[in-house]
């Protein structure tokens, strides 16, 4: 019976696993869960499935976890250190790592380092940190299992085929709520609108990143560090059935495919499973009920945040820190409503603009690195809008 923690238990990624390990009791067991502030939904994920320790993002919220379970053993904690201590804990076989945001990297970089298998949702870490993460899983024996769909359908289709055969990889993106908006409507979008993802179920940041495609950009750098493609081989496909995940070309000219149902509990599964399979928790695909499965090229005009998420991944260095940082605050500010959708293409341009590019080693020169750029994200902010 495989130990799991999940790192961001109560957000959708974490629902969702532990949907997954409900349906595979005899297989898992849950040792650990840290939560933000979503207290409720953490009681009841401690009452049913009894963890060892669980963490939260703030004391007062700890303290009212520890005094619901004080006739429990259960351990309590809180902050980073909480968070941290439930990443790097000897005793985990699998670490789900679902913080949202550069938040996440600290933690996951603690799993890692602890030489666990790490079941990544959090794509920012291996987005800023690829390098680091990927030093460190040599060092310490850790196995770096992918979540997100696409690189979940990479893994797949990579299976048993020698690396030298790979000609190109391919991510599908939905396009997002606005795919079929007309350019001119897109300025009046609202973040109710920009929430309504028509395929996923996501948390709030990452379905806006959705709509703008900076998500897909980010998962290209993403799958330069995952599987150690060069950007040349690596490209976006917009796909709106979202059933075709990921798209290898061969060297002969084969092409092979993942096709899953649009339901993140598959590439969950296939993480906490790997490399062994188990029965789904879904009923199977039905291609005949599908129908058509549609494939169109990226619109730059529509999704202008791909072509910087492009050079991020040509330039190294400290271009995929700054652009995530940008990001971050960009989109934080769209959800309180202080820019309009087009905007956060505009404030994030203008920020990476301004960018000096350097050499990143060590996670405090990440940190340097993305505290200056959101403080430079900010500005721009208070600024223009």
């Amino acid at each position: 019976m495989k130990k799991v923690a999940i790192l961001g238990s109560t957000g959708t990624i974490g629902r969702n696993t532990l949907d997954v390990i409900r349906h595979h009791q005899k297989h898992f067991r849950v040792t650990a869960l840290a939560a933000g502030s979503n207290i409720r939904l953490l009681e009841e994920q401690i009452r049913e499935f009894r963890p060892e320790i669980v963490s939260l993002e703030r004391k007062e919220d700890a303290e009212f976890i520890r005094n619901r379970f004080k006739k429990d053993s259960l351990r309590v904690t809180y902050g980073l250190d909480g968070v941290l201590e439930i990443g790097g804990n000897p005793g985990n076989d699998i670490v789900v790592s679902a913080i949202t945001g550069i938040n996440g990297l600290k933690p996951t970089l603690a799993a890692v380092r602890a030489g666990k298998s790490v079941a990544l949702a959090n794509k920012e870490s291996m987005v800023v940190a690829g390098s680091l993460l990927r030093a460190e899983a040599r060092k310490s024996g850790a196995r770096i299992i992918p979540v997100d769909s696409e690189h979940s359908g990479v893994l797949q289709c990579l299976a048993g085929e020698n690396r030298r055969n790979v000609k190109k990889v391919t991510l599908t993106a939905s396009g997002g709520p606005f795919f079929r908006t007309s350019l001119s409507e897109l300025r009046k979008k609202t973040v109710e609108e920009a929430l309504a993802h028509p395929r996923w179920k996501m948390g709030k940041k990452v379905t806006v990143d959705s709509a703008t495609l900076m998500n897909k950009g980010l998962e290209l750098i993403e799958a330069r560090w995952l599987f150690d493609f060069k950007p040349g081989e690596l490209d976006v496909l917009i796909h709106p059935q979202s059933i075709v995940h990921a798209l290898v070309e061969m060297r002969d000219g084969s092409v092979l495919a993942q096709l899953s149902p649009t339901d993140m509990k598959i590439p969950i599964q296939f993480a906490l499973t790997y490399p062994e399979r188990e029965d789904a928790v879904l009923p199977p695909l039905d291609l005949a009920r599908i129908g058509a499965l549609e494939f169109y090229p990226v619109e730059a005009k529509r999704y202008p945040l791909i072509r910087l998420a492009t050079w991020a991944l040509r330039e190294g260095g400290s271009a995929a820190v700054a652009l995530n940082a940008a990001n971050e605050v960009a989109v934080e500010a769209f959800l309180a409503r202080r820019i309009g959708f087009l905007a956060i293409s505009d404030v994030v341009h203008r920020a990476v603009d301004g960018h000096e590019q350097r050499t990143v080693r060590t996670l405090d020169d990440i940190l340097d690195v993305d505290r200056l750029m959101r403080e430079r994200t900010s500005q721009i902010i208070q600024q223009r809008y």
